[in-house]
Order: C-alpha cells, then structure tokens, then sequence
C-alpha cells in the first residue's frame, strides 16, 4: 500500500498474520499423520463390530462390584450384568492403533492408495450387524 502525505511517498509492507496453532502444525499437514488417520479410520470400525459380533472384549467390567476380568466373564449372580462395551472399545482402540502406525511405514506410494471412502463408509455399515444384534429386543 503506498501513500502520499506531504509530498512524501511512503510504501507500507505488509506484515505476515500471526499464525494460528493449527496452521503453524507441521502434524496435522503430515502425509504420515494422514496415512494413520486414515488407516485407523479403516481399522477402528471393523474391529469394532468383530468384538461385537463375536464378543472379543479384552476385558470384562462387573459395574456393580467394580471388578474388572480380563477377556470375557459372564455376570455373575447376584452382581448384575457385565459390560463389555469397555473392552470392546480398548481392543478396537488398540488395534487400530497398531494398524495405524503399521500404515506409517507404507512407502507414500503405497499409503496414497488407501481408499478413503471406507472411513466413511464403514462406520455406517457396522450399523446393520449392531441392529442385527438388537433385533431380539425388537420382536418382544
């Protein structure tokens, strides 16, 4: 921007904006930050409806007496049900974990051809085996 003032001409630089936390992030722009996210996208949701479907849970939690079992435990009588939503969510959690930082040493060429539509795709999907699931409660 240049002004005029007084017969003088002065050019006025414009300054950098201060960047923001998330544009100064060198992680989130990353190619190897995307290939995980994306290849845990993938992973989180199969494995999910895996543990669901054939209740995988890494661990069993007894809400009503605050025990936890490992793998899976049946309720026991007299301390109300188990729940294995918890170790459903650790296993897919760490499992996706794992496939995600496996996806990491992909060579680019390789991680480029994830097909990113699935991380839409199969979240939506691992609806009809949930639904599958509770269709007893629906016929009562």
């Amino acid at each position: 921007m240049t002004t005029t003032t007084a017969g003088k001409t002065t050019t006025a630089r414009a300054t950098p904006a201060a960047k923001s936390p998330a544009a100064s992030s060198r992680l989130a722009s990353s190619a190897s930050f995307k290939t995980f996210a994306a290849a845990f996208g993938i992973a989180f949701p199969v494995m999910y409806v895996a543990c669901e479907w054939w209740n995988l849970p890494l661990f069993t939690f007894h809400p009503a007496t605050n025990r936890v079992d490992f793998w899976w435990a049946p309720g026991r009588s007299g301390e109300g049900p188990a729940m294995y939503w918890y170790g459903w969510t650790v296993t897919s959690l760490l499992v996706g974990l794992v496939v995600g930082l496996l996806a990491t040493l992909l060579p680019e060429s390789a991680a480029k051809r994830l097909p990113l539509f699935l991380v839409w795709l199969l979240p939506i999907l691992g609806f009809i085996p949930l639904a599958y699931s509770l269709m007893p409660f629906w016929t009562k």
